[in-house]
């Protein structure tokens, strides 16, 4: 039964899966699921992970190789969100408790460990892109972390530096980024490659974003920004879920006069594809209104794709000067960008290289290290022992 532990005597670290039964799980999905994959394969040694999720008709797709369970909490989820927003108990088991999203107890067990990752600060800062609801979910349950946890996680300096003023308790604040999933760091085989590039007529060059469709994610900026004469003149491919917002790429199109040949909405697309259409694309915007990682950004220049972004500073920060930047809002400049990198070879080879050195420097594994240390020393803080 959740929240009663288990009588095995092995410490076990849960990690809350829920998001990826989220209707749209988006970034923190990819997030979640990477993660606890990995704090899995990292364990130390005695160590069990296990998921856990809010009560669901079919939980198959919280099931992740390596890790037990999922467990089934008692709540679905709307019932366990409120739960735990109003401060009730509900434990989900284990000696210590991470939390990818804001999605989390109310306060740890007494001698348990309870992290929450943070991964922005948009509730705050852009609150306009999130429902009102969401955003007043999103600001309480992140307060309360910073109150109640034993440490937050953020994927970013910028991040950090937000937080510490804008949910002020006494949960240490960590920062840990992030990693290029396996499935997509690899090179696709290239039958592979052949057979997505025909089975999605894939352009011979395009301008390529990757992320949910949503207002934050800057989508009317860059599609406006395509439709200018000073804009690169090749297709716009656009992949990733419809989220909240009534963003509709296709009537922003019809409102810029960019030709319908020059959009391409591909929604979502599992990693193999979409390691194929990254690997394609001439360059990849990312002009975010706001971010607290910027997980597309890393990807391409993992994989050798040039980056146009936006001055947002986990962006700025996360590409550590391999992107080229264009002003948030600003289509002119983002035209600009674009054209520069997809018409100057020379700029583009030197973004390909030091973005590639750049990418280098964020992995999964140094990810798993460090909040296996936030965990194991809040353990040995509150046990006097390992």
């Amino acid at each position: 039964m959740a929240g009663r532990g288990r009588l095995t005597g092995v410490p076990e670290l849960v990690v809350i899966t829920e998001q990826l039964l989220a209707p749209v799980p988006g970034g923190t999905g990819r997030y979640t699921r990477e993660l606890v994959a990995v704090l899995a394969a990292t364990a130390p040694a005695g160590w069990e992970v296990t998921g856990a999720v809010a009560r669901h008709s079919d939980p198959s797709a919280a099931i992740i190789p390596g890790v037990a369970g999922p467990r089934v909490l008692p709540l679905p989820r709307r019932a366990l969100a409120a739960a735990w927003e109003h401060g009730l108990p509900l434990w989900p088991g284990g000696d210590s408790v991470h939390a990818p999203t804001p999605l989390a107890p109310s306060r740890a067990r007494r001698g348990r460990g309870l992290v929450v990752t943070v991964h922005d600060t948009v509730p705050w800062s852009h609150p306009d892109t999130l429902t009102a609801r969401g955003g007043r979910w999103h600001r309480k349950v992140i307060r309360r972390a910073a109150t109640h946890a034993h440490a937050l996680v953020v994927p970013t300096t910028a991040v950090a530096a937000e937080l510490n003023t804008l949910a002020i308790g006494p949960a240490r604040v960590h920062v840990v980024g992030e990693g290029v999933p396996a499935a997509l760091a690899a090179e696709p085989p290239a039958d592979t490659r052949t057979r997505v590039a025909a089975d999605l007529a894939l352009p011979d060059s395009y301008v390529l974003a990757v992320g949910t469709l949503e207002p934050r994610k800057g989508i009317p900026v860059l599609i406006e920004a395509m439709a200018r004469a000073d804009a690169p003149d090749i297709p716009l491919v656009l992949i990733g879920a419809r989220g909240w917002g009534g963003i509709d790429p296709h009537a922003l199109a019809r409102e810029h006069r960019l030709p319908k040949e020059r959009l391409r909405v591909l929604g979502w697309l599992d990693d193999e594809a979409l390691s194929v259409v990254l690997r394609r694309a001439s360059v990849l915007a990312a002009p975010s209104l706001s971010e607290g990682f910027g997980l597309p950004v890393l990807e391409a220049m993992a994989v050798g794709v040039p980056v146009v972004h936006s001055d947002a500073p986990a962006l700025v920060e996360v590409s550590g000067g391999a992107g080229l930047i264009a002003k948030r809002g600003d289509p002119v400049a983002l035209a600009n960008a674009l054209r520069a990198v997809v018409t100057d070879q020379s700029r583009r080879s030197v973004m390909v290289a030091t973005g590639k050195r750049r990418a280098a420097r964020f992995r999964w594994r140094r990810a798993a290290d460090d909040i296996w240390r936030i965990h194991l020393d809040i353990r040995r803080a509150r046990l006097g022992h390992p």
